[in-house]
């Protein structure tokens, strides 16, 4: 069977997004949502000329004429109406985030004068005309879109939020996923395996992966038994609009999942991708909408896959903006097959701010351990077998969020 290019499949799979419902959630609990609704400055911000400095509000006129001393004609704390100044040679003693008096445009901080019975000397030479205030409007104006819609919300944004009144607010609800196990050798995690056994994994990880994204999971485990998974998978696919499988997608004889998921009616895309790890990845939709990745069951190649084509198809479903990055090879590669290759990488910024990628050798794609000593995948592309030192390639993180 041919072998499907790399970026065919993604390009499959940006072909058939889920579409996100939309839900309000209360602003606490929007965090690291996908905020579904602009938000616009309700007035101006600042939302008046606001004094940055404590010290004094005086009239600059004043300065200019040889006033160096002026006498305190009242003070003035944040939160307090806007004050008129009756009297240009007098000043305003003022704290930081008061509005600014009228008659008043400059402030002096404190550390620019010396008060002394009820009069403020300025003890420097010069001073700007207009200094230590924030003007009305200057950040933005009002009506003016602060958060654009399909916004990942931060705490920028909930800041932003609360200040505009936003108790609540509208958001992309993520995918509901169920992520399935396979395999008679695998045991919970809490149970002492037996020599022939080992513990789950997979699952463990891409769920975390899928937390880190906003997307909440199940978890179900999947005997090696054609029937049982057959009678299992037809009911999780009318309850979700996600599901992830790991292993069973291979050629071996105990691998049932392509033929299970054809019975039940989940439509192939593309099985087998040209590249490693995951050259087995399997990739399906249902006419009801959901979406199938059956993944290998070797960690690194579901890992992998679940770092790259579960992502994009997040991003793209979620209309997050994909940024491709570049790294430099650290260490010269030598890569026969034709294949795209995923390689394993630690990474660093020199000092000129340039992204290294220093190659992280495992053992296979069994070998997950290895995982923990890289940041990532450097993507090395096919047509060539010798990768230098100094070349550029794309780059794939699995340190950060989407």
């Amino acid at each position: 069977m041919d072998l499907l290019p790399y970026e065919e499949a993604l390009q499959i799979i940006t072909d058939h997004p889920f579409i996100p419902e939309q839900t309000t959630v209360s602003l606490q609990q929007a965090y690291h949502h996908l905020l579904d609704e602009p938000l616009a400055a309700d007035r101006d911000f600042p939302p008046f000329d606001r004094v940055t400095m404590d010290g004094i509000a005086i009239s600059y006129a004043s300065f200019q004429k040889g006033q160096r001393s002026f006498p305190i004609e009242s003070t003035i704390a944040a939160g307090t109406p806007r004050y008129t100044l009756q009297h240009q040679e007098n000043c305003v003693e003022i704290m930081t985030g008061a509005m600014m008096p009228e008659n008043a445009d400059t402030v002096i901080r404190y550390e620019d004068l010396s008060i002394e019975s009820g009069v403020a000397t300025i003890s420097v030479d010069e001073i700007q005309a207009r200094q230590n205030i924030h003007f009305q409007g200057i950040d933005r104006k009002k009506g003016d879109v602060i958060v654009p819609k399909g916004q990942r919300i931060g705490s920028p944004e909930i800041n932003i939020a609360a200040t505009l009144g936003k108790s609540r607010l509208n958001v992309l609800v993520p995918p509901r996923a169920l992520l399935v196990s396979t395999g008679d050798e695998l045991v919970e995690i809490d149970q002492q395996p037996e020599a022939h056994q080992i513990r789950k994994s997979n699952v463990f990880g891409i769920q975390a992966i899928l937390a880190s994204w906003g997307v909440s999971s199940t978890l179900l485990h999947l005997p090696d038994d054609e029937h049982t998974i057959l009678e299992k998978l037809k009911p999780a696919l009318n309850d979700h609009q996600m599901l992830v499988l790991t292993g069973g997608v291979s050629k071996g004889k105990f691998d049932y999942l392509p033929g299970v998921l054809d019975q039940i009616g989940v439509k192939k895309l593309f099985h087998r991708v040209q590249q490693r790890p995951g050259k087995p990845f399997w990739f399906g939709v249902t006419p009801e909408g959901a979406t199938v990745f059956a993944l290998p069951g070797n960690p690194v190649s579901s890992f992998m896959c679940t770092q790259v084509y579960i992502r994009h198809w997040l991003c793209t479903s979620l209309g997050i903006p994909q940024r491709t990055q570049f790294a430099k090879l650290a260490n010269p590669v030598n890569f026969k097959p034709d294949l795209t290759y995923f390689l394993e990488c630690h990474t660093w910024f020199d000092a000129a701010g340039t992204l290294w990628a220093d190659p992280v050798f495992g053992n296979g794609s069994g070998d997950f351990a290895n995982l923990v000593d890289g940041d990532g995948f450097i993507v090395i592309p096919t047509g060539k077998n010798q990768f230098e030192k100094g070349e550029v390639f794309p780059f794939i993180s699995y340190r950060d969020a989407l």
